[in-house]
């Protein structure tokens, strides 16, 4: 439900774009409009930046909840404020909301999940994403009234989807935050938060309800084994996972988390009126291009899933960095020579394809697998922080560079960072499928004696 929520606050506001920037005045204001675009952001950033050390402190069952109460009122308030500035305010409340799931969920299932499985279980977050993403522009698709083409500002100021459709779009986020708050009142707290806290009996029995008693013995041992291990090196938070110790894997982390969001594939889906309209399509044919993208990100997820744990980590972040440079490599001589609609969007369907079954998943695999236990949660703020603020810059900065460089330029831009991103994963990036969390600490940090 975390990644759920994730994804359809994220994506919502793209659909409701084109008829609250009418209804606030703020069309042909660009600073205004890049400001509601980000405003959610900027509450990630603040969320992610705060959800590791209360994690530490607090549980990670406690902020789940947290983040789903700020989930239910973000979705109420957007929808009901008729100020512009207090539209801004609860957009930020969600997304302090989006920045806390975002970190926690993939890190809570990690540190539930059984070894064999890990991989596919967290996958399943990312899938919850998806169909968060699908969720919000299929609410959207049907919400909106048809625009004529001939239709003004005024037109659509006037009309349903100007004073109450942008509205709604929202408000119908209040049926999965109130379910979430529900729910994560009576998921188990994480059993390796417990064991850090002295809890062992209780994460012994979380451990049972999970893979019975002699996976439970197992698991405890190991679990004991590491923290005696980190005994010896409790500086807890920021100061210890900027030490040098663990350089390699936080940079590791950081690189992963900025890569998946300047990939070029997050701008389709925040900025697919522009993207839609480049290659010649009206507002109405934009939003049904926009539910085929959620469509084809659900499928391809599905693939992510049953092939994580077979295929592994590194091979398929391999596998997507590259098949991403090539797409956008041809998709910006489309834009280029001016082809025809459909091609583009058969290219921007099969780039959201090959992102969904690779660097949306496992990035999140990866992050939630490759820190030790006792700083798995600053670790993961950090990293989440990171990649929000690599989210921020890149939707910031997608119409400028759009307005540049043009449809053509920009992919070209964004085919040489993901030829980055491969040939950095091929030398930096480890494989962790198989491996407990216990096992991957001692392989990926040096250990002083």
């Amino acid at each position: 439900m975390g990644g759920l929520l994730f994804g359809y606050d994220w994506v919502v506001i793209g659909g409701a774009k084109p008829f609250y920037e009418v209804y606030f005045g703020i069309t042909d204001d660009a600073v205004m409009s890049g400001l509601a675009m980000t405003t959610a952001l900027i509450g990630c950033l603040f969320g992610a930046m705060t959800a590791g050390a209360m994690a530490d402190n607090y549980g990670r069952k406690r902020l789940l909840t947290l983040s789903a109460v700020l989930f239910t009122v973000s979705a109420i308030a957007t929808g009901l404020f008729n100020d512009f500035w207090m539209f801004n305010v609860a957009r930020f409340v969600g997304g302090i909301g989006i920045g806390v799931a975002s970190a926690l969920s993939p890190m809570y299932i990690a540190e539930i999940a059984p070894t064999r499985m890990r991989g596919k279980l967290v996958t399943l977050n990312q899938m919850t994403i998806v169909l968060g993403i699908l969720a919000a522009q299929f609410v959207n698709f049907l919400l909106a009234e048809e625009v004529p083409h001939d239709f003004t500002n005024a037109d659509i100021l006037a009309s349903w989807n100007g004073q109450m459709g942008w509205r709604w779009m929202f408000w119908a986020e209040t049926v999965p935050a109130a379910l979430f708050l529900v729910l994560s009142s009576v998921i188990p707290e994480s059993p390796r938060w417990q064991m850090m806290k002295g809890m062992k009996y209780q994460a012994e029995q979380n451990l049972r309800l999970v893979g019975g008693l002699e996976y439970a013995k197992e698991e405890i041992s190991n679990i004991e084994k590491s923290l005696k291990t980190e005994s010896k090196h409790r500086h807890y938070g920021l100061k210890e996972l900027f030490s040098h110790r663990y350089s390699k894997v936080l940079l590791l982390g950081l690189f992963i988390a900025v890569f998946q969001q300047w990939c070029g594939t997050n701008g389709i889906f925040n900025y697919a009126e522009e993207v839609f309209k480049s290659a010649g399509f009206d507002v109405n044919n934009m939003f049904f291009n926009i539910v085929l993208t959620g469509i084809v990100n659900v499928v391809f997820t599905f693939v992510a899933i049953f092939s994580v744990d077979r295929l592994g980590r590194r091979s398929l972040m391999l596998i997507g960095s590259c098949g991403l440079a090539v797409i956008y490599l041809v998709l910006g001589f489309c834009y280029h020579f001016a082809l025809p609609g459909a091609v583009i969007v058969a290219l921007v369907l099969s780039a959201i394809a090959c992102y969904a079954m690779s660097l949306a998943p496992i990035t999140w695999v990866l992050l939630s697998e490759i820190f030790p236990n006792h700083i798995r949660g600053v670790a993961m703020a950090t990293c989440t922080f990171a990649l929000w603020v690599g989210s921020s810059t890149f939707t910031f900065l997608f119409p400028i560079i759009h307005s540049w460089l043009g449809a053509s330029g920009q992919f070209w831009l964004y085919a040489l960072i993901c030829l980055g991103g491969f040939i950095y994963f091929r030398r930096r990036c480890p494989e962790t499928k198989g491996k407990s969390l216990e096992q991957l600490e001692k392989e990926l940090v040096k250990h002083e004696e």
